[in-house]
This record gives structure tokens, C-alpha cells and sequence, in this order.
């Protein structure tokens, strides 16, 4: 093993050990800035709990950025997880989503890049991100901080257990899909049971909500390209109480604005129509809704110019690369970044069944196999030198 592969598993396994939840990292930060000082690089704050990084290459050039989330999950992970020397030790919080080893695979290449500075022109910006998990997350805050100032180009990626093990995943356009949470209030009359004539059951009214917009959805946007469901419905006291109000709340995902829109409009008007169907002549009471629509992380749109660029070059490279793959419906606030500068964001796989690993990410029993570390370095590192040497091919 390379001595750089054992530092950036040891870094990986520290960083696991003390997990961290989002705008709370400060033991993380102070771990990612004294990292960075044993080869010889300044890391300051940024975001309040990130940390930002440069290496300057050997003149005038271009910037490349790249990024790591740094947040943990709320998660209290099984107890026979991993060797018991890096478990969690944090209670109830754990590394389950691969952020220990974009850490520690980021680290690994600025140790590398580094030690090649006086061969490339230009400058690398490190972003170790806080607060990926957690919305608005952490990447708005890099932005407002300057943190893409300057650069020209940014790169990111994501470990995947449901990938197996240093399989390449990405694509042009959108990659990620926007996330958005909806919240409704129906009010009605309440009343008893035994009075139905007397009430406006707001239950009713929701119920005839969730079929008619499901199937309405379904019919206006193609299926493949997007998911939409209600996850929480909540309203009255008792059996035989009609209540006043109703809440129901859900979520939805799509791969480009117009499809949000639609959703927003499909259930306005829905709203507004069985509104009208459940009113009551001579009852002093008007049946009303409330709907919120919170939009979370936007689509995230893998730059073209830039992906074929990287897509060649790694394609040279690597056998394992599929550069066409499906755009998923998980979303992720590197998206934000890429409506700055162009760049690319991609997944690598960590699944290897034949040493046990194949929990997806967010499980209690999430694990890595760490042979992918080395191999992220090596990815983005190529990545780099290339933009560097020949930014004409990715940036246009």
C-alpha cells in the first residue's frame, strides 16, 4: 500500500470516528486544518464551520475548485459496524453518507497536488463544505463568503454503496434532481359524526386531494421524470369528531423548472376545485386551504462542456466509466456551485460483496470499502492537472 492510500484511510477512519452534524463540525474543521498543515498548506474558516484551501501551481492560470461535504447523519450506528477502533463515538450521530471519505479523498489530493505544485500553472481552492444534509445547506454560505471568487471551474463527488466498487457514474445536463416540500391546511367545519349535513369534513376534502393529484401529476409529466408523493397527514381528536382542520405534506422531485411549476399549479388547482365542491350553501362557514411550497437544493446540471472534456479523459483511463448514466432523484446543494461556474459532479461506487459491503448510504450499517479512497484521489487529480494544463477543452 502507498503511503499516501494509508494516510488518507487513517484520515477517513479519524474523521469517522467523530462524526459531526451539520454547522456543528467544529472538531472536523480544526481536524481538516491541522491535516492540511502537515504537508505544508494554510486552511482558514469559511461558512463558519468549513475550511477553505489553496495550492498555487508554478504561475498565472486558472482555478479549479473542488469540494467535500463534511456534515454527518443523525444516526446511531450498529454496534458491529467496522473495527471497533474508528466506531462512532459520538451517540446517536454517524458518518453514513460517505462525507468521512470525501474528506479524506479530497485531502489526499491536495497532499498529492501539493507535492506537484511547481508542475502545473494556475491554483487548486479546496472546499471542505459543513451542512450538505441539512437544507439550505452549506453551499449558499461558501458562495456568500466568496468562496467562488476567482475560480474557474469546480468538481465534486459522492461515494455510493448501491455502485459497485470504483464504478464511474455521471452524465451531462441534469444529473441530480431539485427537491421540494409541500405543506397544506384544509379547513372545514367541524362537528360530530352523527351531523355529517351540519359539517365540511376537511379528512374528506384530503382525501379527495391525494388521489386526484397523484393521478393528475401522472398524467401531465412524464413518469420518468419525476417523483411525487404525500408523507404525512394529520387532523382531529377523536373517532367521532369531524375536525376543523387537516394537514397534509409531502414532497416532490424533478429535473427541470417546468415540471416544478406544473406540480405547484396542479395542486392549487385541485385545491381550489374541491374547495369550491365541498362549500355548503347556507353554512356561515367557507371551507379555505393554505399551500406552502418550500423549494429545497435545484436541479444539479453537470456542465457539458466540461463533462465531455472529463469524460474523455477518464474514459482513457478507467474501463469503468459510464458517462451516459440516468439522472437520480437525490438532490444535493453542489448544484448551487454549478449555477455559478461550470464543472461536473459525479459518483463513485463502494459496494464489494465479497467483503461484505452493500448497505446503502443513510443505513446504520453504511461501510466503505476503502480501496475507493485512493481511487477518488486519483480521479480528481487527473481532473485537475488536465483543467489546469488545458482549461480551452473544458471551459468554452
Amino acid at each position: 500500500m502507498f503511503p499516501l492510500e494509508q494516510w488518507i484511510i487513517e484520515k477517513r477512519r479519524e474523521f469517522h470516528r467523530y462524526p459531526e452534524l451539520s454547522f456543528n463540525e467544529y472538531i472536523t474543521q480544526k481536524k481538516i486544518i491541522d491535516s492540511l498543515k502537515e504537508f505544508g498548506v494554510e486552511g482558514s474558516s469559511i461558512a463558519g464551520t468549513g475550511v477553505i484551501a489553496e495550492i498555487f501551481g508554478n504561475g498565472p492560470g486558472p482555478c479549479i475548485a473542488i469540494r467535500a461535504d463534511i456534515d454527518a447523519l443523525p444516526i446511531q450506528e450498529e454496534e458491529t459496524n467496522y473495527n471497533s477502533s474508528y466506531i462512532s463515538c459520538n451517540k446517536g450521530v454517524m458518518h453514513a453518507c460517505g462525507h468521512d471519505g470525501h474528506m479524506a479523498i479530497v485531502l489526499g489530493v491536495a497532499r498529492f497536488l501539493y507535492e506537484k505544485r511547481h508542475e502545473f500553472p494556475g491554483k487548486v481552492r479546496f472546499i471542505f463544505q459543513p451542512a450538505e444534509e441539512q437544507y439550505p445547506g452549506g453551499a449558499q454560505m461558501v458562495i456568500e463568503n466568496g468562496g467562488l471568487e476567482g475560480v474557474d471551474a469546480i468538481v465534486g463527488l459522492h461515494i455510493f454503496g448501491d455502485i459497485d466498487i470504483g464504478k464511474i457514474l455521471f452524465c451531462s445536463g441534469p444529473f441530480m434532481a431539485s427537491s421540494n416540500d409541500f405543506r397544506i391546511k384544509i379547513k372545514g367545519k367541524g362537528g360530530h359524526v352523527s351531523t355529517p349535513d351540519y359539517c365540511i369534513n376537511p379528512i374528506s376534502m384530503a382525501a379527495d386531494l391525494i388521489y386526484r393529484a397523484e393521478k393528475e401529476v401522472r398524467q401531465q409529466i412524464d413518469p420518468s421524470k419525476y417523483v411525487f408523493g404525500f408523507g404525512m397527514i394529520s387532523g382531529g381528536t377523536r373517532f367521532n369528531i369531524i375536525p376543523d382542520e387537516v394537514e397534509v405534506c409531502g414532497s416532490f422531485r424533478t429535473f427541470n423548472e417546468k415540471d416544478t411549476k406544473t406540480i405547484e399549479k396542479i395542486l392549487d388547482k385541485l385545491l381550489t376545485s374541491i374547495i369550491k365542491e365541498y362549500s355548503v350553501e347556507g353554512l356561515i362557514v367557507v371551507p379555505s386551504y393554505e399551500l406552502n411550497v418550500l423549494h429545497g437544493y435545484p436541479v444539479l446540471v453537470n456542465d457539458s462542456n466540461f463533462t465531455a472534456a472529463a469524460s474523455r479523459l477518464l474514459r482513457q483511463k478507467y474501463a469503468d466509466v459510464d458517462d451516459t448514466a440516468s439522472p437520480v432523484f437525490g438532490s444535493e446543494d453542489f448544484a448551487y456551485y454549478l449555477k455559478y461556474v461550470p464543472g461536473m459532479f459525479f459518483f463513485i461506487g463502494t459496494r464489494n460483496l465479497d467483503k461484505g459491503i452493500k448497505e446503502n448510504n443513510h443505513s446504520s450499517s453504511f461501510d466503505i470499502d476503502e480501496t475507493v479512497l485512493i481511487k477518488g484521489v486519483e480521479i480528481l487529480s487527473y481532473i485537475a492537472l488536465d483543467f489546469l494544463k488545458k482549461p480551452e477543452v473544458y471551459v468554452q
